[in-house]
């Protein structure tokens, strides 16, 4: 396992994607999809889980679980898109160590799930997750496009297309699930609302693909490059 040469700091947002090893798909069927949206939303959370199932039994069906606090999570979701071979996360660090854990968390459970399901061993993921600072406006800009509407820059096969999962559903009705509600609707705000947040967003993904076609923009060499080449857009200030 790899260490980073620099920590992810706490109150920073991060770019945080990972890929299937060897480009395998992370999901055979729309069941693998549910569990690890259930996943993500459940191992957002001090503490460990033994088991998800351990948990779904814990809960009793006959009262509304209470959201955990801020305190409780790990990070807070800002955007994410999950697509049959990978995905795509913006994620703001809530405690030290909180994106480290509840990526160690995601991704360890959900392959121990997979490998059991599909009698198999081994590494799901392609090593840990790999993570970029956002470090200015014109970047998160950008990449709020990217990675919101992530499933439209991809060459996805029709018959994948159930496998797909991606937060401009919860934007574009104002209504968060997954993405932290106090932070999506400052986002909102911040871009003058849902149809001009909307309107950003295929923009980027238009201009995107009219630069670049529909070529798989998950490789480390060019991810970066091909999202800061984008013209400075100035609609939201973080």
């Amino acid at each position: 396992m790899s260490t980073r040469r620099q920590p992810l700091i706490t109150g920073e947002m991060y770019h945080v994607y990972n890929r299937g090893v060897d480009k395998r798909d992370i999901f055979s069927d729309i069941n693998d999809l549910y569990r690890f949206i259930e996943s993500i939303k459940e191992f957002n959370r001090v503490g460990k889980i033994n088991s998800l199932a351990n948990l779904r039994k814990s809960k009793n069906p006959q009262i509304e679980a209470s959201p955990l606090s801020e305190e409780e999570h790990l990070v807070e979701i800002i955007a994410y898109c999950f697509n049959p071979n990978h995905f795509h996360l913006i994620l703001k660090q809530s405690r030290d160590g909180g994106i480290a854990d509840y990526m160690k968390k995601l991704q360890g459970g959900y392959t121990y799930y997979f490998n059991v399901k599909n009698s198999r061993s081994g590494s799901l993921f392609q090593g840990v997750f790999k993570s970029n600072l956002i470090s200015n406006e014109n970047y998160f800009n950008k990449l709020i496009g990217y990675v919101n509407k992530n499933y439209l820059i991809h060459s996805i096969p029709e018959n994948k297309n159930n496998l797909i999962f991606s937060g401009d559903y919860e934007y574009e009705n104002n209504k968060f699930n997954i993405i932290s509600k106090k932070e999506g609707q400052r986002i909102l705000e911040l871009f003058g609302g849902v149809n001009k947040f909307k309107k950003h967003c295929d923009e980027i993904v238009s201009i995107i693909k009219e630069e670049r076609g529909k070529k798989s923009l998950l490789e480390d060499e060019d991810l970066n490059v091909i999202i800061e080449s984008l013209p400075d857009r100035g609609e939201a200030s973080i």
